[in-house]
């Protein structure tokens, strides 16, 4: 498509947007009495007009249920978030089964090191990106101290090579056979936080599992952004926070998958509690476990509904949409935004560098402001673009396509120009 920096153009593009109607299903900020345009869907995504709906169906069955809630309140509590793992499934490509909701995600990431590091013999090491989210970091770091090993030599991190802004597959996968011997553990970030890249997880996933190692995935930027197919990819397990591209607001609880092939494994380790026990036998308080024969068991104590309430009313609307939509505004707006970008940088003296490369990439444009400093990027937010700064001189825009629209990326455009001019 021939796109054009203009506001009828962009107009035309959201006339024609079949999602264009979801726009008024969220609720906007206001600056300066106007909805803001809105990049950090990458962090905290919107709130759902309907997720308040959602959370007083719980209040009120509490003030009228009571502790009977957990059985016969609408949707009752005791199985509320099965209502969740039947929508999220198809997000994150997994069967029902193999997905399960509870905890947040460095919580859930550490529950399932239990179960996929299992170091023994010269199978100890853990091969991760470079400067992974500092969270993923430090619970590696904890897990190989935990088991008796020193980070600096059970931690193997690929690093991009020198004066290039992402990784190459060729060079994980490099990395993953130089040390296939000693590997126990592929656990990376499948879209990295700060350039916005996407990984190759299908490669990589099955160069790890060539290599005898156990594979998962920290899908914080992922789950709700680009194409997942975990079970397809034959991932062992991964986890996801819900508050970012998903909607479920500020903390809330995290999506688990874990491959359907350890789900019966009596050998496998993990840490039990009662809500991953069977429904049949749960409420005979019998001492010995008997797992659920899904991802439930591996959840430890009873679903927090009212956390839940607002996930499950944006996977609601993800279901109406579905993931093969979302994805195709995606890829339009995103271009539709790159393209203003470079317009803009020929009017201005200032130059833009886009980080995240090309053809590996979901919402997210990282962005270099060469000779701009965060002055600019205060100028942005004082006049209604909500975006994310990262030290030294980068911008992450994040447009999420269901509430995000092409006129948003023209008024940036023009917003952006001006506070360079201005500044000038």
């Amino acid at each position: 498509m021939d796109f054009k920096n203009t506001e009828a153009f962009a107009l035309k593009l959201d006339a024609a947007d079949p999602l264009q109607k979801y726009r008024e299903t969220f609720h906007f900020p206001q600056v300066n009495g106007s909805d803001v345009i809105y990049f950090t869907g990458n962090s905290l995504g919107l709130q759902p007009k309907n997720a308040a709906h959602f959370v007083e169906e719980i209040m009120k069955d509490w003030r009228e249920l009571a502790v009977e809630g957990h059985f016969y309140a609408e949707k009752p509590w005791w199985d509320y978030h099965e209502r969740l793992t039947e929508k999220l499934a198809p997000v994150v490509g997994a069967r029902e089964r193999e997905v399960t909701v509870m905890n947040t995600l460095t919580v859930n990431l550490h529950l399932l090191m239990v179960s996929f590091y299992r170091p023994a013999g010269k199978r100890y090491k853990i091969l991760c990106e470079e400067k992974a989210f500092p969270s993923d970091q430090y619970m590696l770091q904890s897990q190989v101290r935990f088991h008796g090993y020193a980070p600096e030599d059970a931690i193997v991190e690929v690093a991009k090579r020198p004066g290039e802004h992402h990784w190459r597959t060729e060079d994980i996968l490099e990395a993953i056979e130089k040390h296939k011997e000693e590997l126990a553990l592929v656990l990376m970030g499948g879209v990295n936080y700060y350039n916005g890249q996407v990984l190759d997880m299908a490669e990589i996933t099955k160069a790890g599992k060539a290599a005898g190692a156990f594979v998962g995935w920290d899908l914080a930027h992922a789950a709700g952004n680009v194409k997942l197919e975990l079970h397809d990819w034959e991932v062992d397990f991964a986890s996801w926070c819900s508050y970012k591209y998903m909607n479920s607001g500020p903390g809330n609880a995290s999506g688990v998958f874990i491959a359907e092939k350890h789900l019966n494994d009596p050998d496998i380790p993990r840490f039990e509690g009662w809500w991953g026990t069977k429904k049949e036998t749960r409420f005979l308080m019998q001492p010995r476990f008997d797992p659920m024969d899904s991802a439930d068991a591996w959840q430890i104590s009873n679903a927090p509904v009212l956390a839940l309430a607002p996930y499950l009313a944006s996977l609601e609307l993800f279901e109406a949409v579905g993931m093969d939509a979302l994805i195709a505004k995606r890829d339009q707006i995103v271009a539709y935004l790159e393209f203003i970008l470079r317009e803009i940088d020929k009017e201005v003296e200032s130059s833009f560098e886009v980080i995240t490369p090309a053809h590996a990439r979901g919402c997210q444009l990282s962005v270099f402001l060469h000779g701009e400093g965060k002055s600019l990027f205060d100028y942005l937010m004082k006049n209604g673009v909500i975006t994310d700064w990262r030290e030294p001189n980068v911008i992450r825009l994040a447009p999420a396509p269901f509430y995000c629209s092409y006129s948003d990326m023209y008024r940036f455009g023009q917003i952006l120009k001006k506070g360079i001019l201005e500044k000038a």
